[in-house]
């Protein structure tokens, strides 16, 4: 028997996965809320290099291993551009990086 992957169904289950990843944010670790408040990196946003180690390491137990995996195996095989609907509607993409500093101050006094 033949699955059809272009039936009604399938692409309804689809967009539901595609909804669920849209609200889970990463709960814990480098990208969790301690270091991304209040509610951690949306987990469409983690770097390759982050969803990586976890394929190597094993992904969490129970739905937010699963939709890891997904978003890992969606952005490895290049099609990142999937989320973007998703990153429109959250204001853009996640900064991961720290701000730079912008301000020095040169008191002498501090020298």
């Amino acid at each position: 028997m033949a699955i059809d992957y272009n039936s009604d169904a399938d692409r309804e289950i689809f967009r539901q996965t595609l909804e669920e990843i849209s609200r889970y944010h990463m709960p814990f670790g480098k990208y969790g809320p301690v270091h991304y408040p209040p509610r951690g990196v949306p987990i469409y946003d983690l770097p390759v290099d982050y969803l990586a180690w976890f394929q190597q390491k094993g992904f969490p137990k129970g739905r937010l291993g699963e939709l890891l995996e997904i978003v890992s195996h969606a952005k490895m095989g290049g099609a990142d551009k999937i989320f973007d609907a998703m990153r429109t509607r959250a204001g853009g993409r996640t900064k991961l990086r720290k701000p730079r500093q912008r301000e020095w101050d040169f008191d002498d006094e501090n020298r």
